[in-house]
């Protein structure tokens, strides 16, 4: 058993995420391409969030929308409990975006290939960007985040716990 260890606070998270939206504009030059798409659950209100601080930056409305990908999973079947299926809401076309996929902790990489499989069921985007909080490591597909908030050493048994003020009342990063 490990203890616990804050890896990032609530002022760690607000100038990361102030960070992660600048390096977008950076290396996006049409702000107008932009979408980002956040993945359940914890993806979907950092999307917002980002969504927000990149409008603000663009002065153009940044859609922003939510995506489930437990239909996607490939060990559901085999999961001794019925998948929770959350909201999938993508309002606005996806060709012809640059969207950004957005997610709490990147550690395997079968989340994000299950989203980049259920993202083309709405479209061809003309790219898709990977945009994770925290990257954990020990990947077992070849997946990598283009904008990282924050790599971790973690050994495989760890838990990277990401706290949200929408969702649990405080913004918080804890390895455990």
């Amino acid at each position: 058993m490990h203890p616990s260890k804050e890896i990032m606070s609530a002022a760690d998270m607000e100038r990361c995420l102030d960070r992660l939206a600048c390096q977008i504009l950076e290396q996006v030059p049409d702000h107008e391409s932009i979408a980002l798409v956040g993945i359940q659950r914890r993806g979907v209100d950092l999307a917002g969030r980002l969504c927000r601080l990149l409008s603000s930056r663009t002065k153009c409305g940044t859609p922003c929308g939510e995506l489930d990908i437990n239909l996607y999973r490939d060990d559901w079947t085999t999961t001794s409990s019925t998948p929770n299926i959350n909201a999938t809401r993508i309002d606005f076309p996806v060709e012809d975006k640059t969207v950004i996929l957005v997610d709490d902790v990147l550690f395997t990489g079968r989340t994000i290939r299950c989203a980049l499989e259920a993202i083309l069921d709405f479209g061809r985007p003309r790219c898709v960007k990977l945009l994770v909080l925290v990257d954990r490591g020990h990947r077992e597909l070849p997946i990598q985040a283009d904008f990282t908030g924050k790599t971790v050493v973690t050994e495989r048994g760890q838990q990277v716990n990401v706290y949200l003020q929408e969702r649990d009342g405080k913004d918080q990063v804890v390895l455990g």
